[in-house]
């Protein structure tokens, strides 16, 4: 028997969400488990691995952007063509002049403080899709964000970018003949998101890249070398990587590759400042990471506190502090992915749960909404503004009806830029929006 199958089990059973999840048992488990597989149980975190299938574009990379917290849509992108948003908003409206237009549009335009966006929109590199949303929206930040997060409005299930990984790029780590990925899917933040969770894949997630390493050998000097070991050599010869005792070292050595690959790749100058907001580190860390040459399709970034409740502002306040930091955010990246020839590789697509109620409320605020605009931004979009505008009269309880289902943005971008089976990763058929040019 396999000493390292304690339950019995066949090899296929050890996933590694099974393996990490089980992390506390492994490290306490019984005499017949190897003492370095239990030293070092919690110090794997390397995801599976991937194998690319044919069709896959393996030079285009997907950026996700989540504006935590319900982004006001209407004071994003604003309406100042209507006179019902200023009834609406007689303090937090953004004054008509004040609006950056876009083209000769003359409906909507963008907020004054979001001049990065503009940048990019008059480069022809941004999508404005209006009026984004789904039916029966929910106006919980949990609830609303699991929906995003699965493209299932039960809010259940795995990640659709998960799926996506389990359907095109997944191969399995228990397979010799596969060459393993571990850095498919990377997210920058405390914990990687649920809508990078698959079945099979899970990704990697890190705030600092100082930090993703193993601290084994921080806590205790006798775990340094059998660890060390472990990565050195790989999978040994005698050891067959179809068994557990293969996918554990295996494990361990992608985390090893991993972290050390990471941190070699953002301890790189970047090519342009930069300016000094968390969005704009973390989106310098994945510039840094994709000038390295790191085979990663997609990453993950967060801009949070867009849950503006009370003294929201209009063209200055909070929101408009963050509208700064996302607009200056985006046009430094793309600045940056151009210095060094990545521009045309790289595609971002931000989203937050819900937009904001059209009316202000008593506190200078705005609450829970539903429908809200999402950008697209690269060379290879179809630069403009698409989709129309929710009335700002014909409302449901005070909310925007939305348009246009965000699974249709997710199926072009999966279908348009990811050369994804969108009906299969999403399990369900939308018709895909037509923001990608030039893939």
């Amino acid at each position: 028997m396999d000493p390292f199958n304690f339950a019995g089990n066949p090899p296929e059973a050890f996933t590694r969400r099974a393996f990490i999840g089980r992390g506390l048992v492994l490290a306490s488990a019984a005499a017949t488990v190897p003492q370095f597989i239990s030293r070092s149980a919690l110090g794997m975190t390397a995801p599976l691995g991937l194998s690319s299938i044919p069709g896959v574009p393996e030079d285009h990379v997907l950026v996700v952007v989540q504006l935590a917290g319900g982004n006001d849509g209407l004071n994003t992108v604003v309406p100042f063509g209507e006179s019902a948003y200023y009834k609406a908003r007689p303090t937090i409206g953004i004054p008509a002049a004040r609006v950056l237009k876009l083209g000769k549009n003359q409906q909507v335009g963008l907020h004054p403080q979001l001049d990065g966006l503009k940048e990019l929109y008059d480069q022809g590199m941004l999508s404005v899709m209006l009026g984004v949303g789904y039916p029966n929206p929910n106006r919980s930040h949990f609830k609303s964000m699991d929906i995003w997060h699965t493209a299932d409005t039960s809010g259940t299930g795995t990640g659709w970018l998960g799926r996506y990984f389990d359907n095109d790029c997944c191969g399995t780590p228990l397979d010799a003949a596969a060459k393993p990925n571990p850095l498919g899917g990377i997210a920058i933040g405390r914990e990687a998101p649920l809508a990078m969770k698959g079945g099979k894949y899970q990704p990697i997630g890190f705030e600092s890249a100082e930090l993703f390493q193993w601290l084994g050998k921080g806590v205790d000097k006798d775990l340094a070398t059998p660890y060390d070991e472990i990565t050195r050599r790989g999978v040994a010869a005698d050891t067959d990587p179809n068994t557990t005792a293969g996918f554990l070292m295996r494990t361990a050595l992608d985390a090893q590759v991993s972290s050390d690959q990471i941190r070699k790749a953002v301890s790189q100058r970047s090519l342009v400042n930069y300016p000094g907001n968390e969005l704009a580190r973390q989106l310098a860390m994945v510039s840094s990471m994709i000038r390295a040459g790191l085979p990663t399709r997609v990453y993950y970034v967060t801009l949070g506190g867009f849950d503006t409740h009370a003294g929201q502002g209009g063209e200055n306040g909070r929101h408009a502090q963050l509208m700064q930091q996302f607009g200056g955010s985006l046009a430094a990246f793309y600045k940056d992915l151009k210095a060094h020839g990545n521009d045309t590789r790289v595609l971002t697509m931000s989203f937050s749960e819900f937009g904001r109620r059209v009316g202000q409320n008593a506190s200078g605020g705005t609450d829970h909404g539903t429908a809200a605009p999402m950008f697209l931004a690269g060379p290879m979009v179809r630069g403009g503004v698409f989709g129309n505008q929710p009335s700002l009269t014909d409302l449901d309880s005070g909310d925007l009806k939305f348009n246009t289902d965000f699974r249709s943005v997710y199926a072009g971008v999966l279908k348009d830029w990811m050369s994804a089976d969108a009906d299969k990763v999403l399990e369900g058929s939308f018709r895909a929006v037509k923001l990608i040019e030039k893939a």
